[in-house]
């Protein structure tokens, strides 16, 4: 199949001269007549010069509008109808004159109409070259823009695109109407531009990582009549602002598309209460006026990034009162972000809006902890939810909620009588580059929310828990079964996932990630998705279910975090009016990000991926010391391993831990001071090992700075053998020996000497590193150990205190 246009630029033919002495035969009127019509024939010839100079320019001016959007050409009429695929060959004549050799030979309507597969990608010139062709070729100019916009080459002038070259291939859009129509009449392409040699450009520009990457250019809709297909998955053109009956589309086709996925709470059922308790309060938008949440009062929810602005337009107890009238709520003190929330949710014909900063008491800490608690009802029971993704503060606008508070970065140009543009971002890119999407608090915001309303700086998406739409891609179906769309793409954020450990894991991952105004918040920031996993999965009282953002019904596998290899090892600041730290168990008291990974952390340090297996618990019974000062049992579910019959050797020598419940005097560590809450106490066995730093190609480290390591654990014989292996924190260097206690057991390889301890299936236990201090024991770090060198080291059985 050939995709390369068959007119060639020097194949057209000469005006037809005609033959010596005919002028002979024309009847000879005046010999003056040839002398006036060649002065006619003359001024006649410069004035159309002139035109074709004007029009040319006028042309070349018109690529370049304000405003961000640029044609090349008259607007074809998207009214028309044509049954059959056909081509405006007018169009295609006059825009060709506006494309560089590369791309002239290339033909855009077979591309479009049948696509490029990825294994047949047409080389289209080096990035260097597109760049400096933009000025004279339409689809260049395509490619360029979206570059020097994303890439921000405006503040790199110097950077070197030498070595990236351009390839061009097709990708299929979907069909919103199922997989069974005719493929081709309802197929629609879009181009990707790929971009080879970015991976030795993001070597030697990090900071690009984020920024600079491949791109996709759309076909707009008015030119869908052309191939003969409905406008579906089509490009559509951005407005100044957004579109509010657009809006409310989005939000009936959920309503009418997706039952309960969307109609009720993940959390909520079993006749199970569906209304915001009574102490939540609202914004009444008509009345502006602080009011009791009402039984099942649809209201809108915002999620935004306070920032540095001025303390003055939020609740405290000096203006509460005034606020619960009537005309209460002066606007003239509320950030942009708040009134244009504001105005969105009039437009939207809903009256109530739930705003942290307005319907929380601030300086009242008993409103702020009981509002706090019902975070997953606030964000989980909402019509919809605001995501002020477009701003860096509260001060600054919903982008498109009124006139002249975004900037258009759709870029059209006419290329072979197609208009073709480079829109804005899919959405989980616009997020990527969001100060909205750093901020601790706003992962639980949309997380538990079912529908989503995301206001960035590029256009407005809708996000709910069957699909995604935005305002430049025509996308709006009926959700037939089995229909695609390529802007449908999972973020990984979707809440809960299948069981309450991955949820949480996950959760735990992403919170870890973001920032913190107040760092001893992060607990709080997370209580929302910690009380929708306790209710929704039916583990219990939440206040019991969680203790310092630690599962404690999955206390075996919760406590096998590990720090980002790349994060100092740093204690959190206290909360205001605290003087004891958070427990050394719990990733809560630790500074930066968190893994939950897989054991092949212990094989290179900067793996991270999967979650810790755990085939076999060992501690029997777990205790705490509860925020009162009282020792209570915990209920954390085991593990029991799966062993063959008849029993292997290895099964039965296998490690044996210690059973049974612990006595009351035995829960006591100094009958003279009392254990400060949060002290985890349960039997087990303690064992001495050396350690070793391991070797950096070993190590699979890189040049970047690690803050933690692999070590070896080594046995005590001599010479000493490799026996597993742990991850430490480099500063401050951990001495030569270490205690370790033993927690469950896992399957892996590869983390000690295989050659001298023989390995067999489950042979490896996990065990973590202490320091003791009175009696007192404290998380060092976390490691594996073959069992067999385990029970060789003859531990020693003990009543741990790990705070």
């Amino acid at each position: 199949m050939t995709f390369y246009s068959a007119t060639q630029s020097d194949s057209h033919e000469g005006p037809t001269v005609p033959p010596f002495g005919a002028l002979d035969t024309l009847s000879p009127v005046s010999k003056h007549v040839p002398a006036f019509v060649g002065i006619i024939g003359g001024g006649t010839l410069g004035v159309l010069v002139i035109w074709l100079l004007v029009v040319l320019t006028c042309k070349l001016k018109a690529n370049v509008p304000p405003g961000g959007t640029s044609e090349s050409a008259f607007i074809l009429n998207p009214d028309q109808i044509r049954t059959e695929p056909q081509r405006d060959h007018a169009v295609t004549l006059d825009s060709d004159a506006l494309l560089c050799s590369v791309c002239e030979n290339l033909d855009f309507y077979r591309i479009f109409l049948d696509g490029i597969p990825e294994t047949e990608e047409v080389p289209l010139d080096s990035l260097s070259s597109i760049l400096q062709k933009s000025y004279q070729c339409n689809f260049c100019r395509l490619i360029s823009f979206h570059v020097r916009r994303t890439w921000m080459l405006d503040k790199f002038p110097d950077v070197d695109l030498s070595g990236i070259q351009c390839r061009l291939f097709s990708m299929s859009c979907g069909c919103l109407r199922g997989p069974f129509y005719p493929p081709p009449k309802f197929r629609c392409y879009r181009l990707h531009v790929n971009m080879e040699g970015l991976s030795e450009f993001w070597e030697t520009y990090p900071a690009s990582r984020v920024t600079a990457g491949s791109l996709t250019i759309y076909l707009m809709q008015e030119d869908a009549f052309k191939f003969g297909r409905p406008t579906d998955l089509h490009s559509r053109r951005v407005k100044n602002t957004v579109d509010i009956d657009l809006v409310k589309k989005w939000i009936k086709l959920c309503q009418e598309n997706h039952g309960d996925e969307c109609h009720n709470v993940w959390r909520m059922d079993n006749g199970e209460d569906k209304n915001l308790p009574k102490y939540v309060r609202l914004v009444d938008v008509v009345s502006m006026a602080l009011v009791p949440a009402s039984s099942g009062c649809r209201y809108v929810a915002l999620s935004y990034v306070w920032g540095a602005v001025s303390t003055e337009y939020r609740t405290t107890t000096d203006n509460i009162a005034e606020r619960s009238t009537p005309g209460g709520l002066n606007t003239a003190t509320f950030p942009e972000t708040i009134t244009d929330s504001i105005l969105f949710t009039r437009q939207l014909g809903l009256r109530y809006l739930w705003i942290d900063a307005i319907c929380i008491i601030q300086n009242c800490s008993q409103d702020k902890i009981t509002q706090i608690q019902s975070m997953d009802l606030v964000y989980g029971l909402s019509y919809l939810t605001i995501m002020a993704a477009g701003g860096a503060s509260a001060r600054d606008p919903l982008p498109g909620c009124r006139p002249r508070t975004r900037t258009l970065t759709q870029h059209i140009e006419v290329v072979q009588g197609l208009h073709l543009c480079v829109g804005p971002p899919r959405l989980h890119e616009a997020l990527a580059l969001s100060v909205w999407n750093t901020r601790c608090w706003t992962y639980q915001e949309s997380a538990l929310s079912r529908r989503r309303i995301y206001f960035t700086e590029q256009q407005v998406y809708f996000e709910c828990r069957g699909d995604v739409f935005c305002e430049d891609i025509v996308a709006e179906s009926k959700g037939l079964q089995l229909s695609s769309s390529f802007i449908r793409i999972p973020r990984g954020e979707y809440f809960p996932q299948a069981d309450p450990f991955g949820t949480y894991m996950g959760a735990v991952n992403q919170c870890t990630r973001r920032n913190l105004t107040v760092e001893s918040d992060v607990v709080d920031a997370l209580t929302g998705v910690t009380n929708a996993l306790a209710i929704g999965f039916r583990l219990g009282d939440p206040a019991r279910v969680f203790y310092c953002g630690m599962i404690l019904t999955d206390l075996h596998r919760a406590l096998l975090w590990q720090h980002n290899p790349h994060t100092p090892r740093a204690r959190r600041l206290l909360p205001k009016g605290s003087s004891l730290p958070l427990p050394s168990w719990t990733w809560a008291a630790w500074r930066g990000a968190v893994d939950y990974t897989s054991e092949h952390r212990y094989l290179g340090i900067v793996n991270g991926s999967g979650e810790p297996s755990v085939v076999e618990t060992f501690v029997d019974s777990w205790y705490i010391v509860d925020h009162s000062g009282t020792t209570v049992q915990l209920d954390v579910r085991r593990v029991s391993r799966v062993v063959s019959m008849p029993m292997t050797e290895e099964e039965k020598s296998a490690y044996s831990p210690p059973s049974g419940i612990l006595d009351p005097t035995e829960l006591i560590l100094d009958i003279h001071r009392p254990l400060a809450p949060g002290t985890l106490i349960f039997r087990t066995t303690s064992s001495h090992f050396n350690i070793m730093r391991r070797g950096s190609e070993e190590n699979d480290e890189s040049s970047a700075c690690l803050h933690h390591g692999l070590f070896n654990i080594l046995s005590t014989s001599c010479p000493p053998i490799w026996v597993g292996t742990a991850v430490l924190p480099l500063d401050p260097t951990p001495p030569p020996s270490l205690e370790f206690i033993v927690l469950s057991r896992t399957a892996t390889l590869g983390v000690c000497d295989e050659q001298s301890l023989r390995k067999y299936h489950e042979c490896v236990l996990y065990v973590m590193a202490v320091s003791q201090n009175e009696g007192l024991m404290q998380r060092v770090g976390l490691g594996v150990i073959h069992e067999v060198s385990w029970n060789a080291s003859r531990p020693e059985e003990k009543i741990v205190f790990l705070r």
